[in-house]
C-alpha cells in the first residue's frame, strides 16, 4: 500500500513537472509566433536590405532603417562586456577562494542587492553620477553618450556574472585545487590554473546571461545614451539601441511604423537566439 502511494505521488509530480515544462515551451512558442507573424510582413513591405542596412530612421518619411540601432546595441553591449566581464570574474574568484568569512558576510548580500535594484534607479544613478563625470572629463561631450551607457551596463551585469561564476567555481571538486598544491603550486596558481579552467563552462554561462541582460536593457539606456537615431560616431557621442527605439516610439506608432517597431523586436529576438546558440556551441566544445 505504501509502495502504491509512493508510485502515485511520483506519477503526480512527474505530471506537474511535465506541465511546467510544457508551459515554458508554450510561452516561448507564443512569443515567437506573435513576433514573427507581426514583424516579418513589415520587413517584407520595407525590404529586408532597406530595413536591416538602412541608415535613416524617419517614420514620417516612411524611412525605416535600423542599422544605427543595431550597431548602437552591439557597441554598447561590447562596452559593457569590456567593463563588466573582467571585474565580474575576478570578483567571483575573490569571493569563492580569497575572501575572509567576515568580509564575505557583508559583500555577498551587497552583491545580491545590486541584482534587485530597478533599472530606473540605475539610470538615475548614471544620470546624476556618470553623465556629469564624463561631461567634466570631456568638456566637448554632453555626457549622455555611448561611453556612459557602456559603463552603466557594465555595472548592471556584475551581479549576474559574479553570482553564476562564483557558483561555478565553488562547484569544482576540491581535488583540483589540492592537486595543484600537491604539485608545488601556490594558492594563487592553484586557483587560477586548476580551479578556474575547470569552471569555465559555468563562467561562460554567467557571461552569456550578462550579455543577454545588457543587450535587452531599456530604461537605464534611454536615460543616459542620448537616444539619437543616427550612425554611432564614437564613444563620446549619443546612440540609440533597438530596445530604446521600441520603447520610445511604440506609444504613438501606428500602421507600418508600429509594424517596423515589432520587426525591430524580431531582430533583437534573433540576436538573443544567436547568443544562446553560440553559448551552446562553445559549451559543447569545452566538454569535448
Amino acid at each position: 500500500m505504501k509502495h502504491f502511494r509512493y508510485l502515485t505521488k511520483e506519477a503526480i509530480m512527474k505530471g506537474v513537472f511535465f506541465l511546467a515544462a510544457c508551459a515554458s515551451i508554450l510561452a516561448v512558442a507564443l512569443i515567437c509566433l506573435f513576433l514573427f507573424a507581426n514583424g516579418l510582413p513589415a520587413i517584407g513591405k520595407i525590404g529586408p536590405l532597406d530595413f536591416l542596412l538602412g541608415q535613416v530612421w524617419k517614420p514620417g518619411n516612411d524611412l525605416y532603417g535600423i542599422l544605427p540601432m543595431i550597431l548602437g546595441s552591439i557597441y554598447v553591449t561590447a562596452g559593457a562586456i569590456v567593463v563588466g566581464v573582467p571585474i565580474g570574474i575576478l570578483t567571483a574568484v575573490f569571493m569563492a577562494r580569497f575572501c575572509p568569512k567576515k568580509a564575505y558576510r557583508v559583500l555577498k548580500p551587497a552583491i545580491e542587492l545590486l541584482s534587485g535594484i530597478p533599472s530606473v534607479v540605475y539610470g538615475f544613478f548614471g544620470l546624476v553620477v556618470i553623465v556629469p563625470l564624463i561631461r567634466e572629463i570631456f568638456p566637448d561631450s554632453k555626457g549622455t553618450t555611448m561611453l556612459a551607457a557602456s559603463l552603466l551596463l557594465g555595472i548592471m551585469i556584475l551581479p549576474t556574472i559574479i553570482g553564476v561564476s562564483e557558483s561555478a567555481i565553488r562547484a569544482v571538486p576540491e581535488s583540483y585545487y589540492e592537486g595543484g598544491l600537491a604539485l608545488g603550486a601556490s594558492h594563487e596558481r592553484s586557483v587560477f590554473f586548476a580551479t578556474l579552467p575547470a569552471a569555465k563552462s559555468g563562467i561562460l554561462a554567467g557571461v552569456v546571461l550578462g550579455v543577454g541582460r545588457a543587450i535587452g536593457e531599456t530604461m537605464a539606456v534611454i536615460m543616459i545614451a542620448g537616444n539619437q537615431p543616427r550612425m554611432p560616431a564614437g564613444l563620446l557621442k549619443g546612440v540609440r539601441t533597438m530596445t530604446a527605439n521600441i520603447v520610445m516610439e511604440m506609444g504613438y506608432a501606428a500602421d507600418l511604423h508600429r509594424e517596423a517597431l515589432i520587426a525591430t523586436a524580431v531582430v533583437l529576438f534573433v540576436f538573443i537566439l544567436l547568443i544562446n546558440l553560440l553559448f551552446s556551441v562553445l559549451k559543447g566544445r569545452s566538454k569535448e
